[in-house]
């Protein structure tokens, strides 16, 4: 059985309902287009930023395989149950993707490139396994421009029913785009680092990979290169210090002084070199 493959998939499978939302690359959240949003938020002037979102999940321990979908619901006005409505079904297999780096504790990182690099960090909260996010840096290719930021915020709601319950009014969460974001002086200055590592080489056909060297190292983050978003979390796109590397980060701060990270680095051709996730301390 390969390493930490079952624990992983006890943990991301089940239902895992919530809100999305797209921001730009300098972090301002998106508007919904006009005509999915109900005349009366259009007559009130309300701006709608986020969608419902389900995001059924199902992993095969013996096969190593694993498939969600986000569905996107149509907005409601108040509390309109039944009358959520699907927008849009996006279905993914990793089986699909350029890469994947999986973490026992159901955090992952996958790769997948069409004619967009999309990198998608999944983070479990490491004292809720109940809660988590996605942050999905699309990049442009070539160059690797951080062209959009794609945030889901999700909770677990029980096991996988292939998204067969339309949220509606049971969902924990609320809409976020909108709130305050992470302030950078949070974020700033230098961290030490624990991180569990995959490395990806060109020649290998192992691109489904635990991650699990683990190292240590110490990290100074600048504020000017943070795109600073709602509930606590960050991303960047920098160049690495020999100045051809890529790194891509995404971050959620736990608590004061506390994060959890996850990164890749991309070499100056956009190949796939390194895939890490880390608990982070403020130093």
């Amino acid at each position: 059985m390969v390493s930490g493959w079952v624990e992983f998939g006890e943990k991301v499978s089940g239902e895992w309902d919530g809100f999305g939302a797209d921001f730009t690359a300098e972090g301002k959240p998106t508007e919904l287009p006009e005509y999915v949003v109900p005349e009366a938020y259009r007559e009130w002037e309300v701006k709608v930023f986020d969608w419902q979102t389900q995001c059924p999940t199902l992993a095969q321990s013996q096969s190593q395989s694993l498939a969600y979908k986000t569905i996107k619901l149509l907005p409601t006005v108040g509390c309109e149950a039944d009358a959520a409505t699907v927008h849009t079904i996006q279905e993914r297999n990793i089986s699909a993707a350029a890469a994947f780096a999986y973490q026992w504790s159901g955090s992952y990182v996958a790769v997948w490139q069409n004619q967009m690099m999309e990198l998608e960090h999944c983070l479990i909260h490491p004292r809720n396994k109940e809660s988590r996010v996605r942050i999905i840096q699309l990049l442009e290719l070539p160059g690797l421009k951080l062209s959009s930021v794609r945030v889901f915020v999700e909770q677990w709601y029980g096991p996988f029913r292939n998204g067969d319950q339309l949220g509606g009014c049971s969902v924990r969460d609320s809409a976020f785009a909108a709130t305050q974001p992470l302030e950078a002086s949070q974020v700033s200055g230098l961290w030490e680092s624990t991180s569990a590592v995959a490395n990806f080489h060109p020649s290998q056909n192992k691109m489904i990979q635990h991650v699990g060297d683990e190292r240590s190292s110490k990290s100074l983050r600048d504020e000017d290169d943070l795109i600073l978003l709602p509930k606590q979390l960050w991303c960047s796109v920098k160049k690495a210090d020999d100045n051809l590397d890529t790194c891509c980060e995404v971050g959620w701060l736990l608590d004061e002084g506390r994060a959890i990270t996850a990164k890749c680095i991309l070499s100056s051709s956009a190949e796939l070199k390194e895939i890490a996730i880390a608990d982070e301390t403020r130093l």
